[in-house]
């Protein structure tokens, strides 16, 4: 069987073949499809794949994408999602775990950065209370995962339309993003300090971050 990743690639490949018109109505369909999270990813490829070699066949003969699938690509999708098997919730729980350690991974990362650069400016305490880096970790990974399923509507809704707003649609996702980066901020800023602490040096920082993105990549493959 060939897996979902090669899949990926392949029909990136065979995507190159399609007109204009074939290619914006077989990506929005795409996009539709892949951002159905809690779908088999395995077999929703090997449905995009069928979907894609349909379309291909037809182009050869003069036929257009919407002339094989239909007016309404959407309800076409949305039909295809209802006899897809769900994902199974292992595989589920590892991509929020990714994202999760992503998140925890940058922001070590970039207070390690600041702690071994910060202090050529200005001084800055290496303490960290762990109470409170706790609440601010579940803030960051709440504001973030609001922060994706807005933008992921965003773009749903964006979707199989035949007059794009790429400028509306870039300044919603970037409020969004600055909505999200403001929380974070006044979290850093005005969460009080809790609990006991124990000193955190940037190295130290650096080293859990660059090990959690590795346990994150690990994730993912």
């Amino acid at each position: 069987m060939v897996e979902a990743k090669q899949l990926i690639e392949l029909n990136n490949q065979k995507r190159t073949g399609l007109s204009e018109e074939n290619e914006k109505y077989y990506s929005d369909f795409l996009i539709y499809m892949r951002l159905q999270l809690t779908l088999s990813e395995q077999q929703t490829e090997e449905i995009l794949m069928e979907i894609l070699d349909h379309i291909i066949d037809g182009q050869r003969e003069g036929k257009t994408a919407r002339m094989i699938l239909g007016e309404d690509p959407k309800a076409y999708a949305d039909d295809i999602i209802e006899q897809l098997p769900t994902e199974k919730k292992r595989s589920i729980a590892t991509f929020i775990a990714s994202l999760a350690l992503n998140l925890f991974a940058y922001f070590l990362l970039t207070r390690g950065l600041l702690l071994l650069i910060g202090p050529m400016f200005k001084e800055i305490s290496n303490e960290i209370y762990p109470v409170t880096f706790s609440i601010l970790a579940f803030l960051i990974f709440c504001s973030s995962l609001i922060g994706v399923k807005i933008i992921f509507s965003i773009i749903k809704k964006s979707l199989f339309k035949e007059k794009q707003t790429p400028i509306k649609d870039s300044i919603k996702a970037g409020t969004m993003g600055m909505i999200s980066m403001g929380i974070i901020i006044c979290s850093i800023y005005f969460l009080p300090n809790i609990g006991p602490s124990f000193m955190f040096p940037w190295y130290a920082s650096l080293i859990t971050g660059a090990s959690l993105l590795a346990l994150s990549y690990f994730l993912k493959k």
